[in-house]
Parts: C-alpha cells; structure tokens; sequence
C-alpha cells in the first residue's frame, strides 16, 4: 500500500440519518436534530483543513455541518460497505452481519472486503496528498463498516475490528497518528 502523506487523518463516522425502511440506507439524509451533533465535532477539528465527504449523504451533510462554510470534496471511494437493501426487522441482524463483516466474514452479496479496503485506501492516499499540499489536516466524513476495516488493514486497533466498529458512536471522530501508527477515538 502506498503511504499515506501528512501528520494525522481524522476518520468523522456520520451523525444519526433519519432511517426509512423503504429507501436504501445509501439514500438516507441525515436527520434534523442530528445536525446539532455533528455542528459540536468542529471542536475536535483543527480548521482550516481539508474535508473530503462519501457522496452518501448522511456522511456529506455531516461533513458540511462541521466544515462550515468551507468547500466539502465528495469521493464514492469513501462509501460504506456496499449491500443489498434488505430491511432486518431487528438492530441486531445488521449488527450481527456487520460485526462478522468486521471480523472478515462476507455475508452473501455484500462488497468484498479487499474491495472496500483497496477504494478507500486509494481515496485516502488520494485526499491526503492534496491535503498535504495544502499543509492541511486531511478530514474524512464517512460511515462505520469501510473505515473500519481499511484502518484494521493499515492500523493496529485497540479492540477487534468487530468490537471497534460496535463501539463507534453517531456522530464520531477518530484520529490516525501517521508517525506513531496509532488510531485514537476522540469522543468517546
């Protein structure tokens, strides 16, 4: 994998989307009162930087929210897993699904897992040369599932990847420490 440039990468999972059974959740936008929530991350982040947002747009209204008035870039490298749209009448089947997807299992027509890690890896490297041209912070606004196992595959993780992913909050902020290799949550 090519480096990834600059001192640090901060990984911005989506505030709450207002969640509709009947539109795929790539579709969903992000709920109103989620708005507040995300708009109180911009404490976490070092401005000016350089925002890059999924083109999902729970994670593009989230990234907007934070960056203010400043330009977000959208890359579809970005995205969540891909998956079909299939409503689990539970929370704890999409957990489910997910956390095994964490651990490296691939539940029937969901994206390969060395798919998801190579696009957002390349997304990353991407945005994170620009970014350091810049001599800015490179911020991500994204989802839970593809950020997770692409920094399982680059990072050492505090936790499984299955239980990071669990622990990962609506909105959240994770810090990668590109000198110390290091992955840090930062509001929780």
């Amino acid at each position: 994998m090519t480096g990834v440039q600059g001192e640090r990468v901060i990984v911005v999972r989506h505030a709450m989307p207002a969640v509709d059974p009947d539109v795929p959740s790539e579709q969903w936008q992000l709920a109103q009162e989620s708005r507040v929530a995300a708009r109180l991350m911009r404490l976490h982040v070092c401005h000016p930087a350089y925002y890059v947002a999924s083109t999902e747009p729970k994670a593009a209204q989230t990234m907007q929210e934070i960056a203010g008035a400043q330009r977000v870039v959208r890359d579809a490298g970005l995205a969540e897993v891909h998956r079909p749209h299939v409503w689990f009448t539970d929370e704890k089947g999409y957990h489910s699904a997910a956390q095994a997807y964490a651990r490296g299992e691939c539940p029937d027509g969901w994206e390969p897992r060395d798919q998801v890690i190579e696009r957002f890896d390349a997304a990353v490297v991407r945005h994170a040369a620009a970014a350091a041209e810049q001599n800015r912070t490179l911020v991500i606004g994204t989802h839970g599932l593809a950020p997770t196992v692409w920094m399982a595959s680059r990072y050492q993780l505090a936790t499984d990847p299955a239980r990071f992913w669990a622990d990962l909050r609506f909105p959240d902020i994770v810090e990668i420490d590109l000198h110390a290799q290091t992955v840090t949550c930062l509001t929780h």
